[in-house]
């Protein structure tokens, strides 16, 4: 699954987090995708910035479905879960053994397949502590960090009936 198509499934609530904690926590990087997200759809910044948060937001989650917006869409979802998801990043990396540096950001090469055990723990783990919608989200985006993903990981967003966006 390409990320504009997580956005085409994902709930607009979950969206909504995934922006607002954005703009709350890096303006900067808020106004960029902003104004990357209006230049693909040919407006000015200043037309968006003057709508109120609600609206850019619901705007937002609206044009990051659209393909073309697939790079800045799958940027978005790996910052978000980088900056504001580490917890979740560390629980996962750690029942794989994935090493990392300590704030989940993997050091070294990615490895090349996924333990299905060891997998099937993470997956249990990151349950037990965090919302099933963005588990489901951050496994996606972390499938997506390879050209083909892994197939023991798309076989369980696949396969486990906890693991659903909508």
């Amino acid at each position: 699954m390409h990320a504009y198509e997580l956005f085409q499934s994902v709930k607009p609530s979950i969206a909504s987090e995934v922006l607002l904690w954005m703009r709350e926590t890096d303006r900067h990087a808020y106004k960029t995708v902003l104004g990357s997200l209006a230049t693909s759809r040919k407006l000015r910044l200043p037309f968006l910035q003057k709508k109120p948060v609600i609206e850019q937001v619901a705007w937002m989650h609206k044009t990051l479905q659209l393909k073309g917006n697939d790079m800045v869409a799958e940027h978005l979802l790996q910052v978000f879960f980088m900056q504001g998801q580490q917890g979740m990043l560390v629980t996962f990396c750690d029942a794989l053994e994935i090493p990392h540096n300590g704030e989940g950001q993997v050091e070294g090469d990615l490895p090349e397949t996924l333990d299905q055990t060891k997998l099937n723990h993470a997956i249990d783990a990151l349950l037990e502590k965090h919302d099933p919608t963005l588990v489901t989200l951050y496994l996606h985006t972390f499938n997506l960090q390879t050209p083909d993903g892994w197939s023991a990981l798309a076989e369980a967003l696949e396969q486990d009936e906890r693991l659903t966006l909508s």
